[in-house]
């Protein structure tokens, strides 16, 4: 193996010019802050307001400080790294100097994640530019359906004409369904050939899946008969034995091409009612051993069900990374951006989530690396066992992350223990989950997991290329988009309020600027208290004639307009300078709105009643089909509401009491019983909420078709609105 020549760099690494400003920015802005509280005790001091309002107000305020304190230290040094694979051949110079590299892909609900799906994205990773041999794709089935084991058979048998025609022609969308719905097909004899063929295999799918079981005619030979028959009269989705099914072994499957095909191997572990089994983190954990076992690459990748893989060479630049000698003793894990297939023109739920999964990762790029997103990680296994300095023997030396594995993935012995470490209760006893593997604790085990690792002394690197390399299906349900957000909600107040939490354990081990870069998603939850402060009082002070901000005429007044223009400005700038528009970045800031007021507000309650035992902890599966009139309505830019859900219902209450205070207060001030000059900013804090809530008004008014605001909850935010402004009636008058 050659040594890499000198000025032959793997990867760079690029500081931003807009650190200095960012700064320079915040000196000033933290100024503003100071003076803000300066005259909220002042006021508090001279009450001109009632003592309540006056109390919410500065409450609500140094909770938002506290939150801006947090997002500075992504703006502090951000970094911008980029991969040079075109250098990689001078490390690599044939297959066999290539690491192994296992790609593991969860799976949970086969009614919200279709086994089509999932063999879809299990097909788009098959078919990676890497040495087949080195490759293995493990699928975790959680919902244990013999469907999508089933999916993946019909996959592996689609695939030896798949990845030979793809390497052939060079194709760029692997994954079959992207490939052939995008512009770039070439309609000739071969291409229609494999077209009929992806077509056949997705009617077999579909066939199955529609009748919800496999029939007889699949099961036409005897290993068939024996694989499926582990799905008897008393298997369950909570009660069943481990099941682990070679679909594809390299060694002995060819392709079309008579070339090797990956490993592909399908995990179910077991599952009993009485034992816990951990989500998605033990799902995880479970193909971590398993896969140790069988393959135990140096490097594996974790992949949601509905991510495809949009560029074959995305583990060549992965490797740009682990392969730096300078870097790689360190490196936990190379996270590569979240993207999203079909995001209309606006995208109104903003599921790109421009700020978490593109500008904050930059940001702390230049300290200890990024959070791990949950999908599109490659991880270096030794990570997940101890520090750097400080390896964790696993229970079993076959566990080990050094250990050699020189048996067939099919042998008796692999076999048998793979099973053996895929029961539910293997962990008892064991360091899985708290010192060894993705960490339990958490309903956001991917956040969780990567902050630990930090906290070890672990780095990370945040890859952002200018091809995609996944894409993913982003809900198109504003149901489906909160309640998705209210469990992450849940999971980071497991971690910022328990003894790990980044403000008390993470600042001892990652520093301040690390400490509070995870503060500021760990302690997201908190947004939900200023916003029902400024949704809310405000707007009732306004309708009881009563001033919260200063006069229009006042200096300070000029101070709220700073801190309010200059935090929403920088924000505007950050989001077009990482490719946004100024229309997304409307959706993103009134999403956040709606998301903090549902979300947050919901999961903060919910969190409560877990940890006073009221209610069981819970995992939703985000439901990822699509329907047509869903897809059609998202395309049009039209919220779906559909469902009378509770979450709804604050953000239905905050848009009616905007819409009557702002009324209210403007033909106040055109009659002259107010003064414009004193309800000014109160005036203009309802519009924007007006503003920000017309997809609830015309759900609520103007439209009359399936995705509109059900009635039950109009009424009952109506009501909610009446009982609001009566109870700050009545406490004015204490």
């Amino acid at each position: 193996m050659e040594s890499r020549p000198p000025n032959l760099p793997l990867h760079s690494s690029k500081p931003l010019p807009r650190r200095i400003f960012n700064r320079l920015f915040a000196s000033l802005y933290s100024a503003a802050i100071s003076a803000l509280l300066y005259h909220h005790a002042t006021t508090l001091l001279r009450p001109t307001t009632p003592p309540f309002a006056a109390l919410s107000m500065l409450t609500a305020d140094i909770i938002l400080a506290f939150m801006w304190l947090n997002s500075q230290a992504f703006r502090i040094n951000p970094v911008v790294s980029e991969p040079f694979p075109e250098n990689l051949h001078h490390f690599l110079n044939s297959p066999e100097d290539f690491p192994a590299l296992d790609v593991f892909i969860c799976t949970a609900d086969p009614s919200k994640e279709p086994p089509m799906g999932v063999a879809a994205t299990a097909l788009s990773a098959m078919a990676y530019d890497y040495p087949t041999e080195k490759l293995s794709v493990y699928v975790s089935d959680d919902g244990a359906s013999e469907l999508t084991l089933f999916a993946l058979m019909e996959a592996a048998e689609f695939g030896k004409e798949w990845l030979p025609f793809c390497k052939e022609n060079r194709v760029m969308e692997r994954c079959p369904e992207a490939y052939f719905g995008s512009n770039s097909v070439i309609l000739n004899s071969e291409t229609r050939d494999i077209k009929e063929m992806y077509d056949n295999m997705k009617t077999r799918v579909k066939d199955v899946v529609e009748r919800g079981y496999i029939g007889d005619e699949y099961k036409s030979s005897s290993k068939a008969t024996k694989t499926f028959g582990k799905w008897d009269k008393d298997f369950t989705i909570q009660d069943h034995p481990p099941v682990i099914h070679i679909v594809l072994q390299s060694s002995e499957d060819k392709d079309a091409a008579r070339c090797s095909m990956p490993n592909l191997i399908y995990v179910s572990r077991q599952k009993r009612h009485a034992t816990p089994h951990h989500f998605k983190a033990g799902a995880l954990n479970a193909l971590v051993r398993v896969s140790a076992l069988m393959t135990n690459a140096p490097i594996f990748l974790t992949l949601d069900c509905d991510m495809i893989s949009n560029d074959p060479s995305t583990p060549h630049k992965m490797l740009c990374y682990f392969m730096d000698s300078s870097l790689k003793s360190k490196l936990a894990y190379v996270q590569f951006p979240v993207r999203f297939n079909g995001l209309n023109k606006a995208d109104i739920y903003a599921s790109e989530m421009t700020r978490p999964y593109h500008i904050n990762p930059v940001g702390m790029n230049g300290l200890l690396g990024p959070d791990y997103f949950g999908t599109g990680t490659f991880f270096n296994r030794r990570a997940f066992y101890g520090g750097p300095s400080s390896m964790i023997d696993p229970e079993l030396p076959e566990l080990n992350p050094d250990y050699v594995v020189n048996k067939p993935i099919n042998h008796q012995f692999t076999l048998e223990l793979s099973h053996q470490v895929a029961m539910c209760d293997y962990e008892k006893h064991t360091k899985w989950g708290f010192k060894i593997g993705f960490r339990y604790g958490s309903l956001v085990e991917d956040f969780y997991t990567g902050f630990l690792l930090h906290c070890d002394g672990w780095k990370s690197v945040f890859c952002n290329p200018r091809r995609a390399a996944f894409l993913s299906e982003m809900p198109i349900s504003l149901d489906d988009v909160v309640s998705q957000t209210k469990r992450w909600s849940v999971g980071l107040l497991e971690v910022s309020l328990s003894k790990y939490s980044p403000l008390t354990y993470g600042a001892r081990y990652i520093g301040p600027l690390m400490a509070h870069c995870y503060s500021y998603y760990a302690f997201g939850p908190f947004w939900s208290f200023p916003l029902l402060v400024y949704s809310f009082l405000p707007q009732t002070a306004m309708l009881n004639n009563i001033c919260v901000f200063p006069k229009a005429s006042d200096p300070w007044f000029l101070l709220y307009a700073f801190l309010f223009l200059g935090s929403y400005g920088q924000d505007l700038v950050e989001f077009m300078l990482a490719q946004g528009t100024i229309l997304r970045w409307w959706s993103d800031q009134r999403m956040w709105m709606m998301r903090v007021l549902s979300s947050d507000l919901f999961g903060t309650s919910e969190y409560i009643l877990n940890h006073l035992g009221l209610t069981p902890r819970g995992f939703n599966v985000t439901n990822k089909v699509n329907d047509d009139e869903l897809r059609k309505r998202y395309n049009e830019g039209e919220f779906h509401f559909g469902l009378p859900s509770p979450l709804f219902v604050p953000m239905s209450t905050a848009a009616i009491v905007n819409l009557v205070a702002f009324f209210v207060g403007f033909f106040r001030i055109l009659s002259g019983r107010s003064e414009l000059n004193e309800l000014f900013g109160q005036l203009v804090v309802a519009s924007f909420g007006v503003v920000n809530s017309w997809p609830v008004y015309e759900a609520m008014v103007l439209r009359k078709d399936g995705g509109r605001m059900p009635t039950k909850i109009t009424i009952l935010a109506v009501f909610l609105a009446w009982i609001l402004f009566v109870l700050f009636f009545s406490l004015t008058r204490i």
